[in-house]
């Protein structure tokens, strides 16, 4: 199936008509990608859009989507909410208990968790939270990685090489003192933070990163990484902070730190953990949490809607249906490795330079000549390849991202038959990038 603009009549209007209200037409910069324009309604792995084509979703609201769309034991979850408390602004409630307690039963890290609506407010928080307890001003993150739209954190994400490694801001109208307030790393590279650690030794107050940076793929970390990670930050008093607004949940119930055993101080998560409704939160070592104390802390926890009953029975209801149904991971681990395998001898075959990428249910194809372990490596990726092969599939009724580096996600409702036509779809998608 070939679409084209011709065919999508109702969704180029209304995105036209979005265009004269809101900037750009959309409500967050990346959603804007041409067609599909619009879509009306979701289940389990399909997406339709506005004039009625249907789509195999592997973007999942950027990863949002965990068990599938219109998860029914969500659903019902949701509107058992609705009969109840709406909003109370006062106290706590039943819900936001019940989803800490399980937060604390789950993640290694968590000894304590606020609850946040975005993953932004959730690392900002960990930000916050890590320079208070510690006095010092300065943080590390990794080129690539990305932890949300406030200023500290809005630098050297998908950078150009002629701006990698420097400073490179997402946005304008960042104070320049914010995005010198963090220091750029290499993923996967001790040496690069032993030096920064050094070089500004006692003024770095916390290390960040995505333990896989899924931003830009999948970088697959080595165990000597992570696990050096935590010995320079228990050894010069840094807070390490796993952002696993991303892997939380979506690899391992209790996130990418029980896979690969390593317990930083603090964790963001959000995304997948309510299959799709607004909730996300942080958790830690109990000692830190305290600053959030609004009778004996010195940080501020504020929010009118962190902890809504919406966003808790959701997320209460998806880690129910995970811890239950340990077989999503297996199903999800498989048809990820299928995916990848499948690409690697498609593009073999063909003689591309590309290598398929991923962890778990997470998969991409990177068009470089080796296997990336770290940005550096993908300063050689052919953006150009990437973003025409997920247009082509787009093309055939396979919903990815069409922008360099996006990864794609199987969800719980995918199927072996969705699995197989989407690797007969890209044969014929990289046949044609190859001619």
């Amino acid at each position: 199936m070939n679409l084209q603009p011709s065919d999508a009549p109702r969704g180029r209007a209304l995105a036209e008509a979005a265009a004269k209200v809101i900037p750009g037409g959309v409500n967050s910069a990346t959603r804007y990608i041409g067609e599909p324009y619009a879509f009306t309604s979701a289940q389990g792995a399909y997406l339709t859009d506005l004039d009625g084509t249907s789509y195999l979703d592997y973007h999942a609201a950027f990863g949002a989507i965990l068990l599938g769309h219109n998860a029914e034991p969500v659903n019902r979850a949701m509107n058992q909410a609705l009969t109840g408390l709406d909003l109370s602004g006062l106290g706590v409630t039943e819900l936001e208990v019940a989803l800490a307690e399980r937060i604390c039963s789950i993640i290694p890290s968590a000894e304590s968790m606020i609850a946040t609506v975005t993953g932004s407010e959730a690392t900002a928080q960990a930000i916050r939270l890590s320079r208070a307890a510690t006095g010092r001003r300065l943080i590390v993150k990794f080129q690539g990685g990305f932890h949300g739209w406030h200023d500290p954190v809005a630098r050297n994400v998908i950078s150009a090489p002629d701006r990698a490694y420097g400073l490179d801001p997402l946005s304008a109208g960042i104070l320049p003192e914010a995005l010198e307030s963090t220091l750029i790393a290499e993923f996967n590279d001790l040496g690069s933070v032993q030096s920064l650690l050094a070089e500004h030794d006692g003024e770095v107050a916390a290390i960040i990163l995505e333990p896989i940076p899924h931003n830009v793929g999948a970088l697959v970390p080595t165990a000597e990484f992570v696990q050096g990670l935590r010995e320079l930050c228990t050894s010069t008093g840094t807070v390490l902070i796993f952002d696993e607004v991303i892997t939380g949940f979506r690899h391992a119930l209790g996130g990418y730190q029980s896979i690969c055993g390593v317990t930083p101080d603090l964790t963001t998560f959000g995304k997948g953990m309510a299959n799709g409704y607004p909730v996300g939160g942080l958790a830690g070592r109990r000692d830190l949490m305290e600053h959030f104390n609004g009778r004996t802390g010195n940080v501020l926890l504020a929010g009118t809607f962190n902890g809504n009953p919406l966003g808790c029975a959701a997320a209460l209801a998806t880690l129910d249906y995970l811890a239950e149904h340990p077989e999503f991971y297996t199903r999800t681990f498989d048809f990820g490795a299928q995916l990848r395998t499948g690409l690697d001898m498609i593009v073999g075959d063909l003689g591309l330079a590309a290598h398929a990428a991923g962890f778990g249910g997470v998969f991409n194809l990177y068009f470089t000549p080796n296997k990336p372990a770290g940005f550096r490596d993908l300063l050689e990726n052919d953006h150009g390849a990437y973003v025409a092969f997920h247009r082509s599939m787009i093309n055939r009724g396979f919903l990815m991202l069409p922008m360099s580096l996006k990864r794609n996600h199987v969800s719980g409702a995918h199927t072996q038959a969705d699995i197989d036509r989407t690797l007969e779809a890209a044969e014929k998608a990289l046949a044609d990038l190859a001619a």
